[in-house]
């Protein structure tokens, strides 16, 4: 029984440990889905702020116009600025800097959007012409600095960028003459000898073989051919005896006369 019972304890404290752990886990995600909720809602709601912000700008002349332009000014200049450094946080660290500076002047951007906004409602019109100078160099001083941030961290992305852009270019060269750089063939020794040697024995063969030719071409030049010259039949002692016999008389004696 004692072992039942501490196996059903264990059971139970399971059991316990599950559903605490579930419960912690539900409530945890409802928070999460809340405050997802939530920021959706707050950037549609500034969505559709901003946009009646810019109608008034065009519709509404005079100090109300230049209330809503300053409005929108002030929130497009914030907006772009933590957009372009939540961006960018992923990639360079020293950006979250930036972005607590950007929160700092995100706390006086919503007080003086607070004033603005109280101006606009504001039926006295010397009021609005007394107080709107003031609000409008406030809003330009904190543009101001949320552009500088701005800019600054577009120029040092650019410079990274274009930093890593050279290092891999280099790179790439280095590659590109490396796949580039190839031995010559192997060569043996007794090649280029070889080679010298046919080339030299190469007239001296002509050569020959134009001799051997010539040669050949005089040896048989003992039968001339042609219709001038002798016939076969007097190169063979076939021919006239009487004109044998004429050729021999002039011929002149070369030794003393007998007579």
């Amino acid at each position: 029984m004692d072992a039942v019972g501490v196996v059903l304890g264990l059971v139970l404290l399971i059991g316990v440990g599950l559903l605490t752990l579930a419960v912690v886990g539900t409530v945890k995600a409802a928070k999460a889905m809340a405050a997802k909720v939530e920021r959706h809602e707050a950037n549609a709601r500034r969505a559709v702020e901003n946009v009646a912000l810019k109608a008034k700008t065009y519709t509404k002349p005079g100090a109300q116009g230049q209330i809503s332009a300053t409005r929108l000014a002030l929130r497009t200049s914030l907006d772009g600025t933590r957009l372009v450094l939540e961006s960018s946080l992923a990639e360079d660290g020293q950006l979250a800097e930036s972005l607590q500076l950007l929160a700092r002047l995100d706390v006086h951007a919503a007080e003086l959007d607070g004033e603005l906004r109280i101006l606009e409602r504001e039926p006295d019109a010397g009021r609005i012409a007394a107080k709107l100078p003031e609000l409008r160099e406030r809003a330009e001083r904190i543009t101001h600095s949320a552009e500088t941030m701005r800019w600054a961290a577009q120029d040092r992305m650019h410079r990274f960028a274009e930093d890593e852009l050279t290092r891999l270019s280099k790179e790439c060269e280095s590659e590109a003459g490396a796949l580039r750089h190839w031995d010559a063939a192997p060569r043996v020794p007794g090649a280029a000898g070889s080679s010298a040697g046919g080339s030299g024995s190469a007239p001296v063969d002509g050569s020959g073989a134009g001799a051997g030719s010539g040669a050949g071409t005089q040896g048989r030049a003992g039968l001339p051919a042609g219709p001038g010259g002798p016939g076969a039949e007097e190169l063979l002692g076939l021919g006239d005896p009487l004109s044998r016999l004429a050729q021999r008389l002039r011929k002149p004696s070369t030794g003393p006369s007998a007579g």
